[in-house]
Parts: C-alpha cells; sequence; structure tokens
C-alpha cells in the first residue's frame, strides 16, 4: 500500500481546535493536546450550562417578582394564586419585567390578584373520615 502522510489534513484539524481554544489561558490556546482538553471540557460545560441557564434565569424571575409583590403588601405565592384565579395567564418573565421597568402596572396586576382571592369562595377543610 502507498504511504499516506497526512499533511494538510492533519494541520487543518489541529488549526480548527486552536481556533475553538482561542482566548484560553496560557498553554490552552497554544499546545494542541492542552487545548484539545480544554475544549473538550468547554464543549461539555457549554452543553450543560444551556439547560443552567434555563434554571438560574427561572430563579431570578421569582426573586424579583417576589421584592416587587412584597413591596405592594402581598407574597409571591399569593400573588400566583391571585393571578391564576383571575385567569390572568402572564408568564414569570414578563412579570418580573414589569416588576423592574413598570411599577404601577405592576401594582396594578398584585391589586387584580388580591381582587380575585378576596372575591374567591374560601376552600373547605376536608373532612376527616
Amino acid at each position: 500500500m502507498a504511504r499516506v502522510k497526512r499533511g494538510t489534513k492533519r494541520r487543518a484539524r489541529r488549526k480548527k481546535l486552536l481556533k475553538h481554544a482561542k482566548g484560553f489561558f496560557l498553554t490552552k490556546s497554544k499546545l494542541y493536546r492542552s487545548a484539545k482538553e480544554a475544549v473538550n471540557r468547554s464543549l461539555r460545560y457549554s452543553y450543560r450550562d444551556r439547560r443552567t441557564r434555563k434554571r438560574d434565569f427561572r430563579t431570578l424571575w421569582i426573586q424579583r417578582i417576589g421584592a416587587a409583590a412584597r413591596n405592594n403588601g402581598t407574597t409571591y405565592s399569593q400573588l400566583m394564586h391571585g393571578l391564576k384565579l383571575g385567569a390572568i395567564e402572564i408568564d414569570r418573565k414578563m412579570l418580573a419585567e414589569m416588576a423592574v421597568h413598570d411599577a404601577e402596572g405592576f401594582t396594578a396586576l398584585v391589586a387584580s390578584a388580591k381582587q380575585h382571592i378576596a372575591s374567591a369562595p374560601a376552600a373547605s377543610p376536608k373532612s376527616a373520615a
């Protein structure tokens, strides 16, 4: 069989990987072996953190909504319960945006939620059998 040297293919593969490692610290952006390990690790983290980011943002939105709700004299859970009773379908992202940028509108939503809680029939306790 003919001898295969792989000069251009190998160089292209290494250049592509080093391009991914651009901006990494010290040898992780210069040496192929270190760069390969760093790039593999970074790809694993980016895959994992695309999912984690969703959780983190939901947590942030809930904290912002809760803080704004307490400023308006209610709790996060009471606010969400009142919005659900009133069939006001607004997601947490938009509620958090309103809490930060539109305080009057958020206050109106809180008032509406409080009104729906007050007008809702009281849940009867379950009788013990």
